[in-house]
């Protein structure tokens, strides 16, 4: 049997197939080891593991997850997996060559994630060829759920926000300037705590004034992780924010001229198309 994952920084979802059969699917917390420590790793691995039906005979595991790009960071995982799977024949991969195999589906095009973080590449059919780095919401991930969240409570505490928006969001959530920054700058995880806030992005997505912070953003993300590539082919998208937002991705794509493929709420429908 085969295991196959896609991990991004909020959720994991863990697929097992059997030939051209998939018998089982887990969903569990987001796997990024660049934000995690090993034993934060094993405890959500031993809560796949402990969800499993029966006792599968795991032969190989592909494994595409955010934070896994570079090899000590990848190898951490790996080692993870291989101790509570038994299993020696596994594969990890980022996230970003997860993405593209899902929704290039062999042929050349442009793969962009747009989750919790953002991602971006050019794809030849086989491999990734260029690759504009994301660098994280603090220094990039343009586009994506954090920077999203991270634009609204900005824009809130600004006073940039109509004063009628301003004060839905944050009597919805319960919050103000101190428990913001509280959680932004003293709690673990801020990535997830913004991203949080995209359902508010996305219930008032028709006033002009979050409709323009939803496109402004995706047209910084273009402008500065896609135009570097051959943007003769088509834009491929796969995540929550891409799936979600589609149209506000598409008016800002369309405005650079850039074809729209296909769009993914997750990479696994796209994965395991390969073997079923």
């Amino acid at each position: 049997m085969r295991l196959i994952a896609d991990s991004g920084s909020t959720k994991t979802d863990w697929c097992i197939c059997s030939q051209d059969t998939i018998i089982q699917s887990i969903n569990t917390e987001g796997i990024n080891p660049f934000h995690q420590s090993p034993d934060i790793i094993k405890g959500i691995v031993g809560n796949m593991v402990s969800q499993l039906d029966g006792p599968y005979c795991i032969r190989n595991v592909e494994f595409y997850g955010a934070g896994c790009a570079l090899p000590e960071k990848k190898e951490i995982v790996a080692d993870i997996l291989r101790e509570a799977l038994s299993c020696n024949d596994i594969r990890v991969s980022s996230d970003l060559e997860g993405a593209a195999r899902a929704v290039c589906q062999g042929e050349p095009g442009i793969a962009c994630i747009l989750g919790t973080g953002s991602n971006s590449c050019q794809f030849d059919g086989q491999k990734v060829v260029a690759n504009t780095p994301c660098l994280g919401y603090i220094l990039g991930d343009e586009g994506s759920g954090a920077v999203l969240g991270r634009t609204l409570v900005s824009d809130c505490l600004k006073g940039q926000l109509p004063p009628h928006l301003s004060q839905k969001f944050l009597a919805e959530y319960q919050l103000n300037q101190s428990s913001l920054l509280e959680q932004v700058y003293r709690q673990p995880l801020a990535n997830r705590f913004l991203a949080s806030f995209t359902p508010f992005l996305s219930q008032y997505r028709d006033e002009p004034a979050i409709h323009d912070l939803l496109v402004n953003q995706f047209c910084c993300f273009f402008q500065r992780n896609v135009l570097s590539y051959d943007i003769t082919l088509p834009v491929h998208f796969v995540g929550s924010i891409a799936y979600y937002f589609n149209r506000e991705v598409t008016e800002a794509a369309r405005s650079f001229g850039l074809v729209v493929g296909r769009t993914l709420r997750t990479p696994m429908e796209g994965l395991t198309k390969r073997i079923i």
